[in-house]
């Protein structure tokens, strides 16, 4: 079961993927396919559902040896138009019954975390809804014993910070891109960083790929976002691309790097392990 790639984050029910066919279950072949036609043998999607509609329109889907359900409220949600506003606390209440309706199909809780970008949470108030809406999830992780996918942009140390506070020790940072000094932190916690193909656009995260042991590293696609290349749709075929990034920076072969990261993954969401 370990001899693939893992894709440790990605949203494979999101819109951009609809034009494959209507149909979960045939979109998640189409993705599946797509694997094999460029090289990646894919093992796993652990696939993130950020909305309490994402999750409803997603429990048709029971393919177990190719996906495994997180489900969280994101820190920042759908407003009118294209524009997205930080979370509040009534987004939350809305969605916990699904998190104990289907806790035994969920191999962790998210997307969550904070976002503190200026222009998605202008004011203070936005980032104390956000913080106590990651708060809650965190302690529905615990009572569920359940590992986090999370999100830190724009608030890596407040994140890491919250989570040892909150006494979490299973811990996905997805798309990380805080400081070094920061992540190591995390590491010390026991947190677990991913990366998708967009980490290959530039080298300003190489430091920090350098500094994080690979033992703590995983690899995803954020698909259908973060792809090598800006609006156009990335896809779980492209997990090769950051695989060979990490091996080039830290100077292993791209094999190490893929049995490393899903010996790492599955060590993280066992759930995942024994579907």
């Amino acid at each position: 079961m370990e001899n693939g790639f893992v894709d440790c984050h990605c949203h494979i029910s999101a819109h951009e993927f609809e034009e494959v066919n209507c149909h979960m279950l045939e979109i998640i072949r189409h993705l599946f396919m797509n694997c094999r036609k460029f090289g990646a043998l894919l093992t796993l999607f652990i696939y993130s559902l950020i909305t309490a509609p994402s999750f409803i329109y997603t429990t048709q889907i029971y393919y177990p040896d190719l996906v495994a359900p997180c489900f969280g409220i994101h820190p920042l949600q759908a407003a009118e138009g294209p524009q997205q506003r930080s979370v509040k606390p009534q987004d939350l209440d809305v969605a916990l019954p699904h998190f104990y309706n289907h806790k035994e199909r969920l191999v962790a809780v998210g997307e969550i975390g904070l976002d503190f970008t200026p222009w998605c949470a202008p004011t203070q108030q936005d980032r104390d809804d956000q913080v106590t809406v990651f708060i809650k999830q965190l302690s529905v992780a615990k009572e569920l014993d359940l590992p986090v996918n999370v999100h830190s942009r724009s608030a890596a140390r407040v994140t890491i910070d919250t989570m040892k506070e909150q006494g979490i020790s299973r811990a996905l940072l997805h798309n990380f891109a805080g400081k070094p000094s920061v992540a190591l932190e995390g590491v010390k916690a026991g947190y677990l960083f991913s990366f998708p193909p967009a980490v290959c656009r530039s080298k300003q995260r190489d430091k920090l790929i350098k500094q994080i042991p690979l033992e703590h590293i995983c690899l995803e696609t954020d698909s259908p976002a973060l792809g090598l290349h800006q609006h156009v749709r990335n896809e779980p075929a492209n997990i090769i691309l950051p695989c060979r990034y990490i091996a080039d920076v830290k100077g292993l072969p791209p094999e190490t790097v893929r049995l490393v990261t899903a010996h790492n993954a599955y060590r993280l969401f066992p759930k995942a392990k024994t579907r």
